[in-house]
């Protein structure tokens, strides 16, 4: 039996310039972390006592004999791809699926890892990422960027370089005081909406050609955001506003990014002394982040009483395997019963 761990994430800056069809030809950045919340992969092999040999369990429960029946896309491939057989899998997770915080990506690199380990092999976190970007965006044919599935795989608080090579990840240098202050000035709600992000970005994409300026200028802005964190001299408040700066230039970039209730909730967020924010993930639902200094934190968490408020703490792990029992096991010949 394997279990994985892997962690979300939330992005900061630079979300939109991660996608293929724009880094190759302009380049892209994007800074963003994961957190203390987590979705769990259960896989083991299935005994032979049923007239099933795969049983699925996430959101729905599906049982087959032939993997081509599998409905859920991304385990229907990922057992293609690697050769995966009579296997028993079971998802969970603390936040929910289509929430804006890449959990479909955290949820095929856990798959991924969990299979490998499976088989008796390790696969480091460059192939967990490179392999679940293959998985989602090629095999699974979904519109989206490549942030979430590194994200997961790497864990930690990083700068993500895209171009037309690939990517980078560089870890952010940051003492650990004002890390702490950083996670402590952000605040994150729910809104209660939920959404595929594929579909968010398919509705973005006819609208991204003519916004290709402002998708310069968020990618630019990821080395200013940088910097202020790493700079101790630089007030840290400046992160915030800048977090605004680009949610205003995200909203730009696509008609689904927001709705009119999401713009009423920052606003009032704003009034109540939050510097800025935004929307985690495509866009249209989900995860709502402010950055509120110390002093207004109480009247920011007044004026969301609404929304459920999600605590939460930065980690460094990525995806992690946190049970391994290997199992002795031979996978039944075809036609053999």
């Amino acid at each position: 039996m394997i279990i994985t761990k892997t962690p979300f994430r939330m992005s900061f800056f630079g979300g939109g310039t991660d996608m293929q069809d724009f880094f190759t030809e302009n380049k892209g950045a994007v800074l963003s972390t994961t957190f203390d919340k987590y979705c769990y992969v259960n896989v083991r092999h299935l005994p032979r006592f049923f007239d099933y040999s795969t049983e699925l369990a996430y959101a729905k429960t599906e049982r087959v004999t032939d993997i081509e029946d599998i409905k859920h896309p991304a385990i229907r491939n990922a057992m293609k791809m690697l050769d995966m057989h009579e296997i028993r899998l079971s998802y969970e997770a603390d936040l929910p699926a289509r929430s804006g915080l890449g959990t479909s990506s955290s949820f095929a690199v856990g798959m991924l890892n969990a299979f490998y380990a499976l088989k008796g092999k390790y696969a480091d976190k460059k192939r967990l990422a490179d392999e679940a970007i293959y998985l989602e965006r090629v095999l699974c044919d979904e519109a989206g960027g490549w942030q979430d599935q590194i994200a997961a795989a790497f864990g930690g608080l990083n700068k993500i370089t895209f171009d037309s090579s690939g990517y980078e990840v560089y870890p952010v240098i940051i003492s650990p005081e004002r890390k702490r202050k950083l996670n402590m000035n952000l605040l994150m709600f729910f809104t209660g909406f939920t959404r595929f992000s594929s579909e968010v970005q398919a509705a973005n994409a006819s609208d991204r050609k003519s916004k290709t300026a402002q998708l310069k200028e968020m990618y630019s802005l990821v080395d200013d955001a940088e910097n202020i964190l790493v700079d101790k001299t630089t007030d840290l408040d400046d992160f915030g506003r800048l977090l605004d700066h680009t949610w205003k230039l995200k909203r730009q970039t696509g008609s689904a990014v927001s709705t009119n209730c999401i713009d009423m909730l920052y606003e009032k967020g704003i009034k109540a002394g939050a510097l800025g924010g935004k929307l985690l993930g495509a866009g249209g639902g989900g995860f709502l982040l402010f950055y509120v200094p110390s002093q207004h934190r109480n009247d920011v968490l007044a004026a969301m009483s609404d929304l459920l408020y999600v605590p939460f703490k930065f980690e460094n792990g990525g995806s992690r395997i946190i049970h391994y029992t290997p199992e002795d096991f031979v996978l039944q010949e075809v036609g053999v019963k």
